[in-house]
Order: C-alpha cells, then sequence, then structure tokens
C-alpha cells in the first residue's frame, strides 16, 4: 500500500481558484474570438511554463529521495492540484483507488458486503460489489455516499468509473434529506458526511434512536459493529424506535417484521429492506455518517 497522502486545501488558495474560474467564464463570454484566441494560447503558454519547472522541481526531489518531502506537497491542496494536471503526483493512481476503498470498506464489511477493483483501464476504475451489496437494492445510495466520495478524495483524476452488482435505488416512503457536507458548506444536493458522535456510545446488544439533520436514524451495536439505518419499518413504515434488539434480529413493535442488521437490513423472512446509512470511523475517531 501506497504512503497515505492527507490532502489540504488552504482557504487562500481556494479563493484563488473560484477567482480562476470567474475569469475563465469571463474569457469564453467575450465576444471578440481574437481575444479569445489570445488569451487561450497565453493561458497555455503559463500553465507549460510552470509545469516545465514544476517537473525540474519534482524530478530533484526524487532523485535526492525526497520522498517524504514530496508526500507533503502533494498533500497540499493547491500544490497536489498542480501534481495532477501535469501527472506528477508521487502516489499511482491504482494505489489511490485502492487506498479510497479501504477507507470504505469496514462499512462495506458491516453490512456483509465488499468492493473489489477489477482493473484500471484508460483511467477508468472498474469495481464489483460483493456478498450483500451486490444487487442490494440501497447498492446505488451505498455508491454514491461512500464510494463515489471516497475516490472523488483521493483520486480526482480518475476519468470514470464503471460498478458491477449496482442495483436501482428503490422509491422510499419519504424524500430524502440534503444535508450540508462535514465541511459545513452546502453540497447542492449531493452526500454530505456529518459527525454522529452519539453512535459510539450505543453499547453492544443495544440500539437508539437519533436525529442527524432532521433524519430520524437508528443506530445498533451488534456484537461490537455499529450499524445505522433509517428509523422507518419497510414493511409497514412505522418508527423503530420501539423494536426489539436480539442478536442481529430488530423487530418492529408495530408489525412484528425482523430485519438482520448484519445482512444490509433485510428481512429476516419474505420480502423488504431497511434503508442503510453509511457510518464510517475515520482513523479511530468519531463516527460519520453520510445522508442524502
Amino acid at each position: 500500500m501506497a504512503s497515505e497522502v492527507t490532502r489540504d486545501q488552504p482557504a487562500d488558495g481556494q479563493e484563488l481558484l473560484e477567482r480562476i474560474e470567474q475569469l475563465t467564464e469571463a474569457i469564453d463570454s467575450a465576444a471578440d474570438p481574437f481575444v479569445r484566441s489570445m488569451v487561450d494560447e497565453l493561458v497555455g503558454s503559463i500553465i507549460e511554463l510552470y509545469g516545465e519547472g514544476l517537473t525540474r522541481i519534482v524530478r530533484e526531489l526524487a532523485e535526492g529521495a525526497e520522498e517524504a518531502l514530496l508526500l507533503r506537497l502533494a498533500g497540499d491542496g493547491v500544490v497536489g492540484s498542480l501534481m495532477l494536471i501535469h501527472d506528477l503526483y508521487p502516489v499511482p493512481l491504482e494505489a489511490r483507488v485502492e487506498e479510497a476503498l479501504a477507507s470504505v470498506r469496514p462499512y462495506m464489511e458491516s453490512h456483509g458486503g465488499d468492493v473489489q477493483l477489477l482493473a484500471l483501464e484508460d483511467g477508468v476504475a472498474h469495481l464489483k460489489l460483493i456478498g450483500h451489496c451486490h444487487g442490494c437494492p440501497a447498492s446505488a445510495a451505498t455508491l454514491e455516499l461512500a464510494i463515489k466520495e471516497a475516490l472523488d478524495e483521493a483520486a480526482p483524476d480518475l476519468l470514470g468509473l464503471e460498478v458491477e452488482g449496482v442495483a436501482e435505488a428503490r422509491p422510499i416512503g419519504k424524500p430524502l434529506a440534503i444535508v450540508p457536507a462535514a465541511s459545513g458548506e452546502p453540497s447542492a444536493g449531493s452526500p454530505g458526511w456529518l459527525p454522529l458522535e452519539q453512535a459510539g456510545e450505543v453499547e453492544p446488544g443495544a440500539f437508539r434512536s437519533l436525529a442527524l439533520e432532521g433524519v430520524d436514524l437508528v443506530v445498533a451495536n451488534v456484537d461490537g459493529t455499529v450499524l445505522a439505518y433509517r428509523d422507518r419499518c419497510a414493511a409497514c413504515e412505522a418508527t423503530l424506535s420501539d423494536a426489539t434488539l436480539a442478536g442481529p434480529l430488530l423487530t418492529c413493535a408495530s408489525c412484528g417484521c425482523a430485519f438482520d442488521l448484519p445482512r444490509a437490513g433485510r428481512a429476516a423472512t419474505g420480502l423488504g429492506q431497511l434503508d442503510p446509512v453509511p457510518l464510517l470511523r475515520r482513523n479511530g475517531h468519531a463516527f460519520e455518517a453520510a445522508i442524502a
């Protein structure tokens, strides 16, 4: 496994990127095609110039066995982005994809599933969902909430994603809540990770009803594995706050339907499945939940 790079985007660097986007849009809207072509050539020449300079810097560091310094530079949001643009990033794309999948694997395994990288061809990652995740009605949400976000963070230069075993998301009784990303910035409808510290307080063999950004959840601890689901019975749509937990089975107090939590919330008998909520514990710290 490649050395870990923690990417950080400084506030001033983000402002510069936003300003560049604004100027680019203004240039694209310019009426004079000659001016646009001259500006495009100027920008291209500047990018080529600093790209050549950055290439020489990286080459000198690599020849001087300064791997730790290269990784620290790659962890800077601005420098790392420039390295990606000029194909100078010190960690190979495949290694970063594998590390991204490893970061979400605890959640996948807690629901009896896993994700495998089958191949990386022409910048496109070919993945396969296995176990209970394969063909699971919640697999589309799992893909968007956990896997895609991890890949966007660790491998933004990935050109595409093809996944086997993704089922269509099934309709739910109420609309999904839109919540801000973990950074606090609005995500315009995209999923976001939010802290859920109370999840770590649930004792083995117990469960709790919690609310996160207006979304009702049930969080259970099954033999030391913490699992989260939306607080809605898949059979009768009643709340599960009065349910009973016996081993892996959470039984609805209203209709008596039991759901096997480690098996992605599938009904113990018959059809039906609870809506799982991705729940991760990053680097041994407090739990985070992803809701879309």
